[in-house]
């Protein structure tokens, strides 16, 4: 991001590569619907936190009433105010990040006190490798905010000094602070009570520990963090639409404004609508982790190509290719044998990719 400083980030540096044909408008329409997944995705947890804490009907709707009605108010944020969006953002982070270090330390307190609670952190119950690999893969969408940066550089103030502080700063605290979120939840809830709370594990984590109140406190913070998520990613995934069409891989239509916007923002918002009442959350988190693994082993592989001019080490753009190709298939893979259906959606969303990059270049581009 150094070399190409401009908005757009990954689309701009896959043509770089590739130009703009076939191959590269069909991976840089998959990094927008993969955005459009996340953002279903997001929005599916937001319903089903925020349904713990807010009762509309008292049925399985509020759910559903809820994810619908966050899309639209991140929508109505976007179209209001960039600068609300980021002060949201901000406020956002500050609150989270507190209320989940207090739950980090509690939860590390309450090991002290009663260590039996450790149990299931025990070697004899993990899973085989394999398995654990591709549950890994599974929620690989939550790294996917990183590439947020990438669409945004041009923006970002001293980037020669600030990029790589903010990639490796943000990615290795949030990696370390996952894992001591994962060793807490598994020592202060058993394997049952994760697998029945599925949707809301985090907040029946914090019931042990502080009772319903802690339940009620981490459940808000779920529904802050999901929030600020949605927010950005609606920002992010506009800017990347308008950045396809602009490098003529999607219609030119997508350069208009509506309300002074990219008329992409409303688009992927009405798409991630669509989205999240229609599929379900398990089969949502495959498709998005497949695509962006899919579409990091390529941006790895431009790196690859261009080490000498981006000044970088050949082997770890290598190495980054190999790894996520072997994510990629590890994911499909096991997932075929659980969760055909959210196979079957990835490599669908795949393959709609490079057939809507098709019938563009080849019936509606303007030679």
């Amino acid at each position: 991001m150094l070399k190409y400083p401009e908005n757009g980030g990954t689309v701009n540096f896959i043509d770089k590569q590739f130009g703009n044909g076939l191959f590269p408008g069909s991976i840089n329409n998959l990094l927008w619907i993969s955005y459009i997944v996340m953002l279903a995705l997001y929005a599916s947890a937001f319903g089903s936190y925020a349904s713990q804490l807010v009762s509309i009907t008292g049925k399985t709707i509020d759910v559903y009433l809820l994810q619908s009605a966050i899309i639209i108010i991140a929508l109505l944020i976007n179209y209001l105010s960039i600068k609300l969006v980021g002060a949201i953002e901000s406020i956002s982070v500050v609150i989270k990040l507190a209320i989940l270090l207090v739950f980090v330390g509690i939860g590390f307190y309450g090991f002290t006190a009663n260590p039996e609670n450790l149990n299931q952190l025990q070697p004899a119950n993990w899973e085989n490798p394999f398995l654990l690999i591709a549950g890994g893969m599974v929620i690989f969408v939550a790294y996917e905010g990183f590439e947020l940066i990438a669409n945004s550089i041009g923006d970002l103030k001293n980037r020669e000094k600030n990029t790589e502080k903010v990639y490796f700063g943000a990615v290795g605290f949030v990696m370390i602070l996952y894992i001591l979120i994962a060793i807490v939840t598994v020592g202060s809830v058993t394997f049952a009570e994760i697998a029945s709370a599925e949707d809301y594990v985090l907040a029946k984590a914090a019931e042990p520990m502080l009772g319903q109140t802690g339940f009620k406190i981490i459940a808000l913070t779920a529904v802050i963090s999901t929030f600020s998520a949605i927010n950005a990613t609606i920002l992010g995934s506009s800017r990347v639409n308008f950045e396809i069409a602009k490098e003529h891989e999607l219609p030119q239509y997508f350069c208009h404004t509506f309300l002074g916007k990219p008329v992409g923002l409303l688009i992927t918002a009405i798409l991630s609508l669509v989205l999240v009442n229609t599929i379900d959350l398990k089969s949502i988190s495959t498709a998005g982790s497949s695509g962006f693994l899919l579409i990091f082993a390529i941006v790895n592989f431009v790196g690859y190509k261009k080490y000498e001019m981006l000044n970088s080490k050949k082997t770890v753009h290598l190495a980054g290719v190999v790894l996520c190709s072997i994510a990629f298939i590890t994911l499909i893979v096991q997932q075929s044998g659980s969760n055909i259906k959210g196979v079957l959606i990835s490599l669908g969303i795949i393959a709609f990719s490079f057939f809507i990059e098709f019938t563009y270049q080849k019936y509606l581009l303007k030679k």
